[in-house]
């Protein structure tokens, strides 16, 4: 059986399961507390990161390697263009939220919001918070920017560029920290992504002590 070991709210992991589940690969999904260095997880992943996945007889890590691999392995459907310029253009977004908006939003919000609370990492700094709170405005308008000129966030269809935005756009709807109201065409393509069956298992995530807003498994809003 394919194993996936992921935390719920993790964007990284949300990414790999969506990519696992449009591609209709089966996987148990197994929670790892990566932050207590347990040393059966630390020989699957030295770097003591999620996801880690467990597939074809072997064990990786990595989000954007995981999900390189599962396109070349399972090319249907495909969640990455032909097109080499088109192909850069997924892989640009991907970064752009695997790594900018990570640092500058989910960084400071998620994780000081829930993160510490989990961890018992002491209490959320007001100057993070604030700072994601304010920096989530500019990323949505690029996006709205970007929904303006294509249907989709790297063009005309569906990417993995679409699923790295989401993954962190759901781990942030769950403690209500993105206003759907800035954007009408964000908040439909969110709505449009989010009814998909892939999604299903992410908005069924609950983490103890955290309830999810009414709104969140709301395909409808």
């Amino acid at each position: 059986m394919n194993r996936l070991f992921h935390v719920p709210l993790s964007p990284f992991c949300r990414k790999v399961r969506l990519s696992l589940a449009e591609k209709r690969i089966e996987v148990e999904l197994v929670e790892e507390r990566y932050w207590e260095q347990d040393p059966d997880f630390l020989r699957r992943n030295p770097a003591a990161k999620v996801p880690v996945l467990k597939i074809d007889g072997k064990i990786m890590a990595e989000s954007a390697a995981i999900c390189e691999y599962l396109e070349e392995k399972y090319p249907d459907p495909s969640l990455m263009p032909r097109d080499p310029d088109a192909r850069y253009e997924v892989r640009r977004l991907v970064a752009w939220f695997d790594d900018k908006f990570h640092h500058e939003v989910t960084s400071k919000l998620l994780y000081e919001r829930v993160n510490k609370k989990v961890m018992g990492a002491g209490y959320p700094d007001s100057t993070n918070v604030k700072s994601g709170a304010k920096t989530i405005k500019y990323h949505l308008d690029y996006m709205a920017w970007l929904l303006d000129h294509r249907r989709w966030l790297a063009g005309d269809s569906m990417t993995l560029a679409d699923f790295a935005a989401a993954a962190h756009l759901s781990s942030l709807d769950y403690i209500c920290d993105v206003d759907w109201n800035r954007s009408e065409i964000v908040k439909d393509w969110y709505a449009k992504i989010k009814s998909r069956p892939a999604f299903r298992s992410i908005l069924a995530d609950q983490v103890p002590g955290f309830p999810p807003p009414a709104h969140y498994a709301d395909l409808d809003f």
